[in-house]
Parts: structure tokens; sequence; C-alpha cells
């Protein structure tokens, strides 16, 4: 699969150099499933890099990969070798990834650093040379919408936790809103 302007890439932390190089080589990534967006099959994950990666690589998105699939299992079963880790026994979702691809042009943070996850596309991902300009908004945010709409829909387990089939628009609106850099100021 090949990142095309249609697809539906998920934008997460990559918190330290020893994540991105379990990313590398094991071909996984980890996301508490506590702190979890609702829908983690995208067609692609871009990582955002911190401060771990020094002064040239920190506060930007240089690397990312194809999903491959979605597990949810325990930090013990991720790290066997740190079996009396506080958070052990709590459940993380391993998003299995192929190979890390890297940007042409690296995306900043600019002047805005903070978030978990939000969702954009691949023309966004082509274009932006900041986080700013990954932001979905106007019609754009309707077909992102319909997408993840589509994916949740797909998606039995949603429908367990879900009382009737009606209401989600309403929470994948919701879902959207918070998983969106809700902190930017689009009109400037």
């Amino acid at each position: 699969m090949q990142l095309t302007d249609t697809s539906l890439v998920l934008i997460a932390i990559m918190p330290k150099l020893r994540d991105m190089e379990i990313a590398r080589v094991l071909g996984w990534y980890r996301i508490p499933m506590k702190t979890a967006p609702k829908i983690l099959l995208t067609d692609y994950i871009a990582f955002y890099q911190t401060k771990d990666f020094g002064e040239e690589h920190k506060s930007r998105i240089e690397k990312y990969a194809e999903v491959r699939g979605v597990e949810l299992t325990t930090r013990q079963e991720l790290f066997r070798d740190e079996p009396d880790h506080p958070r052990a026994k709590e459940e993380y979702y391993k998003i299995q990834i192929g190979p890390l691809q890297a940007l042409e042009n690296p995306i900043l943070a600019d002047r805005w650093k903070r978030f978990l996850f939000f969702y954009t596309s691949g023309e966004k991902m082509f274009t932006a040379s900041t986080l700013h300009d990954l932001a979905i908004t106007g019609s754009e945010r309707e077909i992102l919408w319909k997408s993840l709409r589509e994916r949740r829909e797909n998606d039995p387990e949603f429908f367990k936790s879900t009382e009737k089939k009606e209401e989600i628009p309403e929470q994948l609106m919701f879902l959207l809103g918070n998983l969106t850099l809700s902190n930017l100021d689009f009109n400037e």
C-alpha cells in the first residue's frame, strides 16, 4: 500500500528513541487502552517525536508507517523482561506496522506541541510543513468524519457497546472533535 491523498492517517506521539527502535526493528507501536483514540484501523500512522530525540529531531514528524493490524494485549506481554513494571497488567493496543518511511520534508511543531492523537489525510501529509497544516477543517472535516464512520461501522466490537445504531454519528463527532488540533485557531 502506498500513502495517497485519500489515506487516513493517525498522528501519534513517539515518546522515546527506544519506541522508535521497536517500531523499526519489531514492526509495532503501542498505545495504552485508557488513552487510545477510538479508531485505530487507519491506513497509516505518523510519529511525532518528543525531546528524547535530541535537538535536531525533536518536535517534528519525520517517520510514518502503514498500519497492518491491531490487537489488544497487556504491557507484560509486550515487554516480558519487565514483569514488575507498575503498568505490567494494563491493557495496550499493539499496532502492527510496515517498514518506517521517511517524510521528504519533516513536519515541524512550530509553536504548538501538545496533543495525544489526531487524524489527518495523506494529502495533508504531502503538503504540511507544520502541525497546524495537518488540521482537517471545513468540508474536509465532513469527508474525514464519513471515513471514520465507515471504519467504525465495520467494527463489530463497537456495536456491543452502543445501544442504538442511530447514536453513532453523535459519538463519532464527539470523538473527532476531541482528536483534532482543538487548541489551534484555524482562522489565522
